[in-house]
């Protein structure tokens, strides 16, 4: 009885896309964000980590440096980052780690700091290895 109440309950909250308590985007939902070049990813996992692989066109900026980084000046970020810094209102700033939980600390800093836009890749890197390959 408590284990069908869980499954309704996680899938109430699947279904509204805000699993963690941040917005969610799905596997599918992101793979057709980026097909069309209507997502800025954001890997927060370690250099380390992201130089062994990431999902492509994913922006590396650890987590310990995100708040920094997301409140620094444009040319500042263009200088570190070799990207241009997101906007405020910029739809579907994607963030992910390689199991779930600092990709969705790190949406809710975004959101924290005004970033209306930001996700959370729930599914992370490891499900798109799985996928992808």
């Amino acid at each position: 009885m408590l284990r069908v109440a869980f499954l309704r309950l996680r899938h109430t909250i699947a279904a509204a896309g805000t699993m963690t308590g941040v917005p969610t985007v799905s596997y599918s939902e992101l793979r057709s964000l980026l097909a069309s070049g209507r997502a800025q990813l954001i890997d927060v996992r370690s250099r380390e980590e992201a130089e062994a692989g990431t999902i492509p066109g994913a922006l590396n900026i650890p987590v310990s440096e995100l708040e920094t980084a997301l409140t620094m000046d444009p040319a500042t970020f263009q200088a570190l980052y070799s990207a241009e810094k997101p906007k405020l209102e910029d739809k579907n700033l994607v963030f992910f780690c390689q199991l779930g939980k600092r990709g969705s600390q790190a949406t809710a800093l975004a959101q924290g700091l005004g970033y209306t836009g930001a996700r959370h890749y729930a599914g992370a890197y490891k499900e798109w290895l799985e996928k992808e390959g």
